[in-house]
């Protein structure tokens, strides 16, 4: 059972910036406009040897009308559910509130331990003014600068005496799939229905995930991590400040996954962003499946689908060797068999070819269909090798290295796919003396 630390509170006290503290990392967005962070966001802490897992939420506003305020109060409350220990924060500066009241009635109900952390305590004056929370029933207060860190050291100290002792949090090692996307592709509802929890916040309105959200899963006998990332949109309508980081964000998802799922809407087709972003998994390595949602959309005979593939590998050119998978999340259809091409994707990264059977096999494809002369050299390819680091890398040993030109470079990984697999994965050919 995993150790949760839930930092709750109204908005604009600081819960994010002590996020980022714990995780050692700026990863929650912070900006002044109230209520940036919206859904649940998860990252890895550790304290004296114990490893924890931290949610950040999104300020507590009771009563509002607002459609985000709603899902916000549902999310909030589904933190608390989770929470080993939750950490009530308050603002030394603002002092006791209305809405902290609201919220301390709130927190009570979940019966879980709470320490009141009074924030923004960066001199002495204002950590006297905390001593005012104590109206709020809640016990101890611990005045503390997240900004700074100051008073953090006293707070954990006391958060991990309510740890359990058999938990164990080993997200590190975990498969990740990032789920990519130009908003509104239905990123989040895949989660929800895969989950079967509304883990993220799903409204009709493009652009609701600005964080990435993190969702630890099984399937298939398999254990791994399910990254809901931001939504990236062209440059030019990245108008907002946050909007700016959540494409940082998506980004960094992609960069820290090991597989992309990338969604794209049927209806509108394979556009320029996607291939963007399918240019920027190649680029670092990472595995990718195509996903095209919203398949129940579209009107279609018995040739509709292989049209429409046929139409994509066109585009995608020399990346053709990415699975598409033709889904629709609200009727769950093919959903799975997604996950199930990612996880095979996943281990076809990892897979090592044994340098006899690369040769054995290559080395006669090379022999069918030699490299062509250059300036009168004859190159001769003797001997091919699959390199030890973590993605597909093939060494080929060559008396004329340089005289490889991409034409044949391409022959050649076209025939390691022939003989080996590796479906979507970028793989590397490296040409060497010898």
């Amino acid at each position: 059972m995993a150790n949760i630390v839930a930092i709750v509170g109204r908005p604009n006290v600081g819960k994010s910036t002590l996020f980022n503290r714990l995780i050692e990392r700026r990863d929650a967005i912070m900006d002044d406009e109230s209520g940036v962070t919206r859904d649940r966001h998860y990252g890895f802490a550790e304290w004296i040897g114990k490893g924890f897992t931290v949610i950040d939420t999104g300020g507590y506003v009771h009563g509002s009308e607002d459609v985000f305020e709603e899902a916000i109060r549902n999310q909030v409350m589904k933190a608390l559910k989770e929470a080993t220990v939750i950490l009530f924060m308050t603002d030394c500066i603002d002092g006791l509130t209305d809405l902290d009241k609201d919220f301390a009635n709130v927190v009570r109900t979940v019966n879980k331990p709470v320490l009141v952390v009074g924030n923004k305590a960066d001199t002495t004056e204002k950590m006297q003014n905390s001593v005012e929370f104590y109206e709020l029933g809640l016990g101890e207060i611990y005045p503390i600068s997240s900004a700074n860190g100051s008073g953090t050291g006293d707070l954990l100290d006391e958060v991990v005496k309510h740890f359990h002792d058999d938990a164990e949090n080993t997200e590190e090692d975990l498969p990740k799939f990032a789920i990519m996307g130009r908003p509104n592709v239905g990123k989040s509802s895949l989660v929800n229905v895969l989950t079967g929890v509304d883990r993220s916040i799903v409204t009709d309105i493009a652009g609701t995930t600005r964080d990435s959200i993190n969702t630890r899963y099984q399937m298939f006998g398999k254990d791994f991590l399910l990254i809901d990332t931001a939504g990236v949109r062209k440059k030019a309508k990245v108008k907002e400040d946050i909007e700016f980081y959540s494409v940082i964000r998506a980004i960094r998802s992609l960069q820290n996954s090991d597989v992309s799922i990338v969604m794209i809407d049927a209806q509108n087709g394979l556009e320029s962003q996607d291939i963007n972003l399918i240019s920027l998994a190649i680029k670092y390595r990472k595995g990718i499946v195509l996903m095209v949602n919203k398949w129940d959309l579209i009107e279609k005979d018995q040739n509709t689908a292989d049209k429409f593939k046929k139409k994509i590998e066109e585009r995608l050119g020399t990346s053709s060797y990415i699975p598409i998978i033709f889904t629709s999340v609200l009727t769950k259809q093919r959903v799975f068999k997604a996950l199930e091409t990612a996880i095979n994707v996943y281990q076809d990264r990892k897979k090592k070819i044994p340098t006899s059977k690369l040769n054995d096999i290559l080395l006669k494809e090379i022999e069918r269909f030699k490299p062509p002369a250059y300036k009168g050299k004859h190159v001769k390819i003797k001997y091919i090798t699959q390199l030890p680091i973590k993605t597909p890398t093939f060494a080929f040993f060559c008396n004329f290295p340089k005289y490889i030109k991409n034409p044949y470079a391409r022959y050649l990984e076209n025939r390691i796919r022939e003989n080996f697999g590796f479906s979507g994965v970028p793989i590397k050919l490296v040409f060497r003396e010898k």
